[in-house]
Formats: structure tokens, sequence, C-alpha cells
């Protein structure tokens, strides 16, 4: 089980058929993920197209994450937890600024990404909006956004598989309101 540290990121590459767990070891804390075509890393992970072929705007067991291209990426076998979020972008020090009126450096999901992407010369403009793994956002009748606590316990995961080969990059969430105002590590394992 590789262990990513609070606020901080991981970047690694899937083969195709392989698993990937995604475990949240404490409770209460969400994990950003970005998928790449492994070949083509202009092909992506798409919250657009993954919610129109999925006809849900709760993406949990059974679904697919689709690429920008309309391909399968990911299958979700297993989802202890049930509640993930496909809206919103991956946090930025923009976030911090305009939402949290904090001007002052702040670590985020954003930075972890595209710095542990570099290695596969994926660029920041390049990254996608993330499937954010134990994220519960809200929505109201009016369309409201709410962001509420992780519903995920100490041991909750998700069990993917990979559709074609792929580059991942993981974060342990860096923004307050997202983990009930704590930041926690997030453990993932590769499985054959």
């Amino acid at each position: 089980m590789e262990v990513i540290k609070k606020q901080t990121g991981a970047a690694f590459t899937l083969k195709k058929g392989q698993k990937l767990k995604v475990l949240d070891p404490l409770g209460e804390q969400v994990s950003d993920m970005v998928l790449f075509n492994a070949q083509d890393t202009r092909e992506k992970i798409s919250s657009g197209k993954t919610l129109d072929f999925e006809e849900n705007i709760l993406i949990t067991k059974g679904n697919f994450l689709w690429s920008n291209r309309s391909r399968k990426m990911m299958e979700i076998l297993e989802d202890t937890n049930g509640r993930n979020d496909f809206l919103l972008a991956p946090c930025s020090p923009e976030t911090f600024q305009i939402m949290y009126n904090n001007p002052e450096y702040h670590p985020s999901c954003f930075e972890n990404l595209y710095t542990n992407l570099e290695k596969f010369n994926i660029q920041p403009d390049d990254v996608p909006t993330a499937f954010n793994i134990f994220m519960n956002v809200q929505f109201a009748a009016d369309g409201k956004l709410r962001v509420d606590p992780p519903l995920s316990k100490a041991g909750d995961y998700l069990l993917f598989q990979a559709q074609m080969d792929l580059i991942v990059a993981l974060t342990a969430c860096s923004a307050e309101d997202s983990n009930n105002g704590s930041f926690k590590p997030i453990h993932y394992e590769i499985l054959d």
C-alpha cells in the first residue's frame, strides 16, 4: 500500500486490466484523481462525457469514467462510501484567494496534480476537472452547490479497473471545506 501524505499527491502508470484501490485510512479525506491515456496524453478524463454517458451526477460502483474522446478509461468495481463528486475543479491557489479570502500561499490539489505529472510531460493547462473521490457535494433544487464533510469512514475505498493503459494522478486534498477542516493521508494500491 502506497501512502500519499496529507496535502500532497502522486502520479504513476496503470496497465489495462490492472486494478487501483484508493483508500481513506482515517475517514473524511477527499482524493482528487485525473487520468490520461498513457499512449497519447491529449486523451484525458472528462467530467462532461462521464456525466453524459453514465446519465447520472453521482458516479459510483458500476459506472465508468470516460475520456474526452468518448472512450472508457476506468470502471468502478467497488465503492464502500458511495459519494463522490465530478462537478468541482481541483482546488488551486486561486481557490484559496477567491473562496477562502486567503492571500497567503496554500497547498492545492491543482499544484499537487501538475507537479507530479511533470515527469510525464503533462503541463498545468492539461489538467482537467478531477474525479473527486469521497467528496460530498450537495445540490439544492435551485442548483445551489454546497460542500459538506465527506461521508467516508476509516477504511472506505474505491476499486477501479483500467480500461486502457493510463497515467494516474491522485492527491490527498488540501481544501479545508472538502475535508471537514482537517488534512489526512490517502492510501493507494495497484493490483494485477
